[in-house]
């Protein structure tokens, strides 16, 4: 007895392309690698480039056009008083909002390393990422009003009789203001607050690859507890501060909406980046401030490198 044989049905088209792209698997990559590379070469880096050219223009001072001719003359401005100040205000601001966020961080990452366990752990990735969920500019207007001179800690100094040691701070020269959140204390502050996650987590991660065992040999030789953390916990948690300050610094460097809301007067970088390219009409100078932070962040994160920065991200 013969049993017939049914004969397959053809491949759909789906199924012939996925066969294909199976046994051509250069090509396949291809595909796949193609639209990132082309939006990152042409979007992102071509973006840059225009951005590059636009800063070697100069503005006609009679007729307040762009004259698109190669000239250094733009780069030259950035290096009059006033352009100086505020590149020099930003990057001192950049560095001391650096600096706090490394000294709030490290306790908080150290005990999250060597302490927390189990749900204890999983409370403090969700106390540290749950401000990320928020809004960024409901988060700002809320220090604001935090910051306030009716805000509640100008309040709870006066009701504990320190009125004088706000009034004080605010005293000082430069740093001061008529309250908090029209002084350059607020922005740091708030600045500190807003950028304290992107230093917590490379931190953490950087004190869980200390060894436990390093730590003990080191109290067994002899080393008190302050030796040990400056001699072996600091030095090998150290890529973990750079490579958070890769973020707090070059965040600060670009922001202009914090300094819009909280602080003085007196202009950042990318404040004068908005004003340039918007109501002043002056592309070249904006795009040449531009230039500042990225040469700034390219010199900082070859230091990063040196440093073993990339390790603990």
């Amino acid at each position: 007895m013969s049993v017939a044989v049914l004969p397959m049905p053809p491949a759909s088209v789906g199924r012939r392309v996925s066969s294909f792209l199976y046994t051509h698997g250069w090509l396949f990559l291809a595909l796949l690698l193609v639209p990132p590379v082309l939006w990152l070469g042409i979007i992102y880096l071509g973006s840059l480039l225009a951005l590059l050219l636009q800063s070697f223009f100069y503005i006609d001072e009679f007729t307040g056009q762009v004259v698109q001719e190669f000239s250094l003359r733009t780069y030259g401005q950035l290096f009059t008083a006033a352009n100086m100040d505020v590149i020099l205000r930003t990057a001192t601001m950049a560095a001391s909002v650096t600096l706090l966020d490394a000294a709030i961080a490290f306790p908080i990452a150290y005990y999250a390393a060597r302490y927390a366990k189990g749900r204890w752990k999983a409370a403090f990735y969700l106390a540290v990422m749950l401000p990320l969920w928020s809004s960024y500019l409901v988060r700002v207007y809320a220090w604001k009003l935090i910051l306030a001179k009716e805000g509640i800690i100008t309040w709870v100094a006066t009701q504990l009789h320190l009125g004088w040691a706000v009034d004080g701070v605010l005293s000082i020269p430069v740093v001061g203001g008529s309250s908090l959140s029209a002084s350059y204390i607020g922005t740091w502050l708030v600045f500190s607050y807003i950028w304290l996650p992107y230093m917590i987590l490379p931190l953490q991660a950087a004190l869980e690859r200390v060894p436990r065992s390093v730590i003990e040999a080191s109290a067994d030789l002899g080393a008190r507890p302050g030796e040990t953390f400056r001699k072996v916990i600091l030095p090998l948690a150290f890529p973990g501060v750079v490579a958070g300050s890769i973020f707090t610094f070059s965040l600060t460097l670009g922001d202009y909406i914090i300094p819009g809301i909280i602080g003085s007067s007196r202009p950042f970088i990318g404040q004068v980046v908005l004003q340039h390219q918007g109501t002043a009409g002056n592309i070249p100078l904006a795009a040449a401030f531009t230039v500042v932070p990225i040469a700034i962040m390219a010199v900082y994160l070859w230091i990063a490198k040196r440093l073993g920065a990339f390790h603990a991200l």
